[in-house]
Parts: structure tokens; sequence; C-alpha cells
């Protein structure tokens, strides 16, 4: 298991490719969930400095909070709203870029600008989500979705 991070700096591909390795080296061997997500968020938010950046996880008929790194946050969401609940519904990674704009969002913190969220999946069902925000407009793209698309499904 990894103890420090190695936060390298270079395009956002480059940061990427450089996290993910140690994000396996994190759950290489851990096979409690909670531990595991939260390390990702930890690494993430450590190497990227989102706003915030965490999990929101299935039970029963809403998504509710899990490990994250950042400003305290919704705890419970169901099904089809905001963006958390509609990348569940919907069973793919949402780009948004002004969350503003994003017809139901839910407005955990005014500060939050931009939007990705990943679903997790388990056996080829949802089982929850990895949620990101940004104080920016426009912060996530292609990039984003396919390298946290790729470290979601590290999760054992």
């Amino acid at each position: 298991m990894a103890e420090d991070l190695s936060i390298l700096k270079g395009s956002k591909q480059e940061q990427y490719e450089s996290l993910i390795p140690q994000i396996q080296g994190l759950l290489h061997g851990e096979n409690n969930l909670i531990a595991n997500l939260a390390n990702i968020s930890a690494a993430l938010k450590e190497q990227f400095n989102w706003w915030w950046v965490g999990f929101y996880w299935i039970q029963e008929d809403e998504l509710v909070l899990g490990p994250f790194q950042g400003p305290v946050a919704c705890t419970r969401i169901k099904k089809g709203r905001g963006v958390c609940g509609g990348a569940w519904e919907q069973g793919k990674t949402l780009v948004v870029e002004d969350v503003e704009k994003f017809p139901g969002h839910i407005a955990c913190s005014s500060t939050s600008k931009s939007e990705i969220v990943v679903p997790v999946f388990k056996n080829g069902a949802i089982v929850g989500v990895l949620d990101v925000d940004s104080e920016l407009l426009a912060h996530f793209d292609e990039t984003d979705r396919v390298f946290l698309e790729k470290i979601v499904g590290l999760i054992p």
C-alpha cells in the first residue's frame, strides 16, 4: 500500500496516468469498500484540487452520501434528480459545463459551477456514482470522463 502520493504536474492525461497506478497500490489487498472509496476520493482531491470529490452509494431507492473530500454535501439524492441522480438513471457518465443550466440541478453548494458524475458498476449493475464538482465553469472534458471511468473500474 502506498503511504504518500507522488503529485505530478503536467497535462491532465499525464496526471491521470501517474495517479492510476498509485490508486491501484492503495486498493491492492484492501477489500473494505469505505476505506477504498475514501482513499480514491482523497487521491483525486489531492492530485487535482477539485472543489468536491466523493461517492454516493445506492441504498434502496436513493443515492446516499459516502466517503468524500470537500465541504459538507447533500446526504440523499433520488434517482433522476440532479446530475448524480441523472447519471444513475441514464446509466452513463454526465459531464456538465454549467450546473446552473442543468435541469433539476441540486445546489448543495453555490460555489460549484461544473460537474462530472461517473456511475460505478458491479456485476453489470450500477451500485453508486463518483461525483466531482469544480468551482470553475467547463472544467471537465472527455479526458476526465475516460480516466475517471477507468478509476471507478478499479473499485473491488
